[in-house]
């Protein structure tokens, strides 16, 4: 090959170096366009709302590269789904461009409760919202401090300043009526569940006392009333019935089963 090179001319050389070199050049830029992907391209599938994997596998298909840019928590949706992503669905870019996802998250973070007595229930709601969280049921209780908050509660329980619950837990307040404090009628619990005998009380500025199944009971918080101390009215000469009274803050005994009381035994009581 060399004596073939050196056999002949210089000019002869360096006129077939310059050929191939031409060559090349024209071979890479025919060539450019397939090793860039040059105009071709590809629409984005909508994948929001998808779970993570299934979006995977969705671009994928598609020859999109995919990487998860970032997380929030949005407890509307479920965990690790899509909630936004870059680009945004229907856009046309190049094959093999990267889908950015941002994911929600499986676990939501916590925040501190704070302590909202005393506060306006206007007040109280801008508060929570500002943490994350959300202002459920409003009850009330007889106190001359009028729409202020006189109790926190979550799951139905009393919550104190300082517990760590999940971003977007629902707070229920129990406010004020403007009004003093006095003897009120022992309501009506027979037939209620135990749910809402105690959303009742609350309202009244009552609550519930012990309680005690009288059957075997899987869901108390779904037990219906049976009995009650101190019961609606009292009796105490044949033909006499008192209505029994009870101050705001005093408790009330249920006594609660699994199966409904009957209507005539409700309305007998």
């Amino acid at each position: 090959m060399f004596k073939f090179i050196t056999s002949k001319p210089l000019w002869a050389n360096i006129l077939a170096g310059i050929i191939i070199l031409i060559i090349l050049i024209i071979s890479f830029f025919l060539m450019l366009d397939w090793i860039t992907g040059h105009n071709k391209y590809e629409k984005v599938p909508s994948v929001v709302t998808q779970n993570i994997d299934a979006a995977r596998i969705n671009l994928g298909a598609k020859g999109f590269a995919v990487e998860i840019a970032d997380s929030v928590y949005d407890n509307t949706i479920g965990a690790l789904s899509v909630v936004k992503q870059s680009p945004e669905a229907d856009a046309m870019v190049k094959n093999g461009r990267t889908i950015y996802l941002t994911v929600n998250r499986s676990v939501p973070p916590q925040v501190t409760m704070p302590n909202l007595v005393g506060f306006s229930s206007r007040s109280a709601e801008m508060y929570l919202t500002s943490l994350g969280l959300k202002m459920g049921d409003t009850y009330y209780r007889p106190d001359i401090a009028r729409n202020a908050v006189l109790e926190q509660r979550f799951n139905d329980e009393v919550i104190k300043e300082g517990t760590k619950i999940p971003l977007g837990s629902v707070i229920n307040l129990v406010l004020g009526t403007g009004e003093g404090a006095g003897d009120l009628s022992v309501p009506q619990l027979f037939g209620l569940t135990l749910t809402q005998a105690r959303n009742q009380l609350i309202s009244l500025g009552l609550n519930i006392g012990s309680v005690v199944p009288v059957d075997a009971i899987k869901d108390t918080a779904n037990a219906f009333i049976v009995r009650q101390n101190p019961e609606v009215s009292a009796e105490p000469n044949p033909g006499q019935k008192i209505i029994n009274k009870i101050k705001s803050g005093q408790l009330i005994d249920v006594y609660i089963s699994s199966t409904a009381p009957l209507r005539d035994t409700i309305s007998s009581h």
